[in-house]
């Protein structure tokens, strides 16, 4: 008796609406690497993610599609902007951006706007302008997403910002791969990596994974000087930026005398 009540409830359970039931598709992922390292000589790094979806059922006639992102460390960033003031330019109005990732990828099978809904970019902040978290932001001018767009343009144009719309293959409804190019300016911390699987524009599963961003070697050494001793970093600095100038003069010196 005991085992038949427990049984009715599992099913009254199941079947009651927005309970959770098992992803008939997960992810199941790869990685060409799982840590970057910043040496002296980095110029940048290609990742190559992979993977396939894993199915508890057989393939629906409704395609999936995938979107895959890679976000770097996030931080507050202040947006300035430059108005000329008796000739000279200056900052004037200013946005104090809440949290904005140092970078940030989103690659598609297709086009956002076909594939993703506006509530799902809402409640996973995928896209871009999704990622960037201004809500609250302290501003000094009455229209602060221009602000925001600005930021987006900028890193775009850096090369930091990146929306590889088609840039996912998904073959036969089971395997997928994109490859992501990362800069030479990263900074150095864990990257947040995910998978969306979505049917319909609704995310029906995803994967979570890191990949991290290290200094090593010189670049680390100084890396580490300058935040744990930057007076002797600072005298160091200026001790090489004066050899530097000697050196160039004594140069430019005997070329003019030869």
């Amino acid at each position: 008796m005991i085992r038949a009540l427990l049984a009715l409830v599992m099913l009254i359970t199941t079947a009651l609406p927005g309970t959770k039931a098992r992803a008939q598709e997960e992810v199941v992922l790869g990685l060409s690497q799982n840590r970057v390292r910043i040496t002296a000589n980095f110029d940048g790094s290609e990742i190559l993610i992979f993977g396939a979806i894993k199915r508890e059922s057989p393939i629906t006639d409704t395609p999936l599609d995938v979107i895959v992102t890679l976000a770097g460390p996030s931080t507050p960033v202040t947006v300035h902007k430059k108005d000329r003031r008796l000739g000279v330019w200056v900052n004037t109005d200013s946005v104090e951006v809440q949290t904005a990732p140092s970078f940030y990828t989103v690659a598609s099978t297709a086009p956002l706007t076909d594939i993703l809904r506006q509530t799902e970019d809402l409640r996973h902040s995928i896209s871009v302008p999704r990622a960037i978290r201004s809500v609250g932001s302290a501003s000094e001018t009455a229209d602060p997403a221009d602000y925001t767009r600005a930021l987006i343009r900028i890193r775009e144009n850096q090369g930091v910002y990146q929306s590889l719309e088609g840039g996912v293959t998904l073959d036969q409804q089971t395997l997928f791969r994109t490859s992501i190019s990362m800069p030479s300016n990263l900074t150095e911390g864990s990257y947040d990596t995910r998978v969306f699987l979505l049917r319909e524009g609704h995310v029906v599963s995803r994967f979570d994974t890191v990949i991290d961003v290290t200094k090593v070697g010189l670049e680390r050494w100084l890396y580490m000087m300058s935040r744990q001793q930057p007076f002797i970093y600072g005298l160091l600095s200026l001790t090489i930026a004066i050899l530097a100038g000697w050196l160039a003069s004594a140069l430019f010196r005997a070329i003019r005398s030869s």
